[in-house]
C-alpha cells in the first residue's frame, strides 16, 4: 500500500497559478474555493502567511440571506460580504486567485459582486 496522492487537474492548475500570484501588504490575495455544497473566500497576505478576512456560505451572518450554499446566488452574497469586510479593514486592491477553477459560474459571480462593491482587482 503506497501513500502516493494523485494530483487532480484543478490542483495542478492551482499550483501553476500560485507560482505566479503572490499577495503582499499592499495587494493581498483573494482566494476562492468551491465545493459542491458551499463556496469560500479568503483574503491572504502571503508575506506574513496570515489570513486577513474569511467569508463562506457557512458564515452565521449569511444564513438568512442564503438558501443553499452551492449556487450562483450564494456566490454573489459571499462576494459582496468579502468586499464589505475588506473595505472595512482598509483593503481596496487585491490579487484574484481563482484556485484553479475556470472563471465561470460561481467563481465569476463571486468576483463580479466583489468588484461591484468596490474591491479592485
Amino acid at each position: 500500500m503506497s501513500n502516493i496522492k494523485k494530483i487532480t487537474p484543478r490542483e495542478a492548475s492551482h499550483k501553476k497559478i500560485r507560482q505566479k500570484i503572490k499577495g503582499n501588504e499592499g495587494r493581498p490575495r483573494l482566494n476562492v474555493f468551491r465545493s459542491t455544497k458551499h463556496i469560500y473566500a479568503q483574503i491572504i497576505n502571503d508575506e506574513t502567511g496570515k489570513t486577513l478576512v474569511t467569508v463562506s456560505s457557512l458564515s452565521p451572518k449569511l444564513k438568512d440571506k442564503i438558501k443553499t450554499g452551492g449556487d450562483i446566488q450564494a456566490a454573489k452574497v459571499v462576494g459582496e460580504e468579502i468586499a464589505g469586510c475588506a473595505l472595512e479593514m482598509g483593503i481596496k486592491k487585491v490579487v484574484f486567485d481563482r484556485g484553479g477553477y475556470v472563471f465561470h459560474g460561481r467563481v465569476k459571480a463571486l468576483a463580479e459582486s466583489a468588484r461591484g462593491k468596490g474591491l479592485d482587482f
